[in-house]
């Protein structure tokens, strides 16, 4: 049996034999799947024990670069495109809804509450905007109640959690709760577009491979309602740049957004008096059946 595992194939086959015992079926078979794949792909390259040894250590250092606010493992599955096939895969699953993409590496602090037409971005200058809509459901029934958790970069391209001694923690963050009309709203200002972080393991890929950092400018969001699967989505400022080159692939079409300007003076849920630029997403989320809980 020794001499028999010198052979890749044989390798492999045992390794998927040593989970044949895995209790819950769902860990068996993404363990199986993982293995064939895993094995699969180190064979199609060839890899030296060199290239193995810097695979772990990237690896490790990645597993290293991680604090209160900064996650680099979600950021290596952003750049690899995996965060968004996962996104892909579970919106099949619900096609009625409001598509999702990548929740993104800064989402790593609570949002303060607020009220609906309040300033998320009270400590940022730029341009003023105003976002609504409306949270539905599938069959276009409002939902009142829902939680709406919005976060965004300031005109300049950076979080707070990037600039603490620049910006208020909290800046450019919000939880609302939709009205009895499953309605929101919240002024800001328009986001500009952003390098992703390069000062760890995930820069050094981007560097290696030639590939750009940026990302258009978003605003992110997580809807959440008793009854409904969460849903992490953004809206994407029509005309940024990188729009079409976003360095983690998470634009879909359907979440790009006209930022509208609207003279001083013009009727909005915030109560903005001067000049704004106005932006609607609405909202449909899934209604989780009794199968799905």
């Amino acid at each position: 049996m020794t001499t028999d595992l010198m052979r890749p194939e044989a390798l492999a086959e045992a390794v998927l034999e040593s989970f044949e015992r895995t209790e819950n079926p769902r860990l068996k078979e993404v363990l199986q799947s993982l293995t064939r794949h895993l094995h699969a792909f180190v064979a199609e390259v060839d890899l030296t024990f060199e290239e193995w040894e810097t695979a772990i250590d990237f690896l490790t250092r990645t597993g290293h670069t991680w604090d209160d606010v900064r996650q680099e493992f979600i950021l290596l599955s952003d750049v690899l495109g995996v965060s968004m096939l996962v996104e892909t895969l579970n919106d099949i699953e619900t096609p009625d809804a409001t598509e999702s993409t990548v929740l993104g590496p800064f989402h790593m602090v609570e949002s303060p509450k607020r009220e609906l037409g309040e300033n998320v971005s009270p400590s940022s200058v730029g341009q003023t905007c105003v976002v609504h809509g409306t949270v539905r459901a599938e069959d276009g029934t409002p939902v009142p109640g829902a939680l709406v958790d919005v976060w965004q970069a300031d005109a300049d391209g950076f979080y707070d959690v990037q600039q603490p001694d620049l910006q208020p923690l909290g800046n450019g963050r919000g939880l609302f709760t939709t009205d009895d009309q499953g309605r929101f709203a919240f002024e800001s200002i328009v986001p500009a577009h952003y390098p992703i972080p390069t000062d760890g393991p995930v820069g050094e890929l981007l560097a290696a491979t030639g590939r750009h950092a940026y990302r258009p400018a978003h605003i992110h969001f997580i809807v959440t309602a008793p009854g409904f699967r969460e849903l992490t989505t953004h809206i994407f400022v029509d005309g940024s740049e990188y729009i079409d080159s976003d360095a983690v692939f998470a634009v879909k079409e359907s979440l790009i957004r006209s930022f509208v300007p609207r003279p001083a003076g013009t009727d909005n849920p915030c109560g903005v008096t001067g000049e704004f630029v106005d932006a609607q997403i609405d909202i449909t989320i899934h209604a989780e059946s009794d199968d799905e809980n």
